[in-house]
């Protein structure tokens, strides 16, 4: 499960906004490999949503099935705002949809685009198995 957490406004280059929604996903233990010891973390992860600031408000502290996930990316210049290091990144953390969430999606998709066949229904409308 992942929870949302917080939003932010963007602007677009035609100056319009829209809102991102921050997504935190469980507490993970890891362990350090300097110290060796385990220490508490969250992943997090951006989404774009279509939502107005109230909405994005009201969203915060919704459970949401999925994950955030690592995705592999083109390196990227990062700049470390704490100590003023930059450095080069290959990921980012992404949301994943639940396997189940996904299926539906996918099962709903396919249900959208069948063909119809006009033979199903009787002359007066009723569902005439064929």
């Amino acid at each position: 499960m992942v929870r949302i957490t917080n939003y932010k406004e963007l602007k677009r280059d035609d100056d319009t906004s829209f809102y991102l929604l921050e997504l935190q996903g469980s507490i993970e233990m890891i362990k350090s490999k300097s110290t060796n010891q385990f220490y508490a973390t969250v992943k997090k992860a951006w989404v774009s949503s279509t939502f107005e600031e109230e909405t994005c408000k009201s969203l915060i502290g919704t459970e949401m099935p999925g994950e955030i996930e690592k995705q592999e990316v083109e390196p990227y210049a990062y700049l470390i705002k704490e100590t003023g290091e930059e450095i080069l990144l290959h990921h980012r953390w992404v949301y994943v949809p639940s396997k189940e969430t996904s299926q539906l999606e996918e099962e709903l998709s396919i249900n959208q685009n069948l063909e119809v066949d006009e033979n199903v229904f009787s002359s007066n409308g009723e569902y005439a198995d064929v």
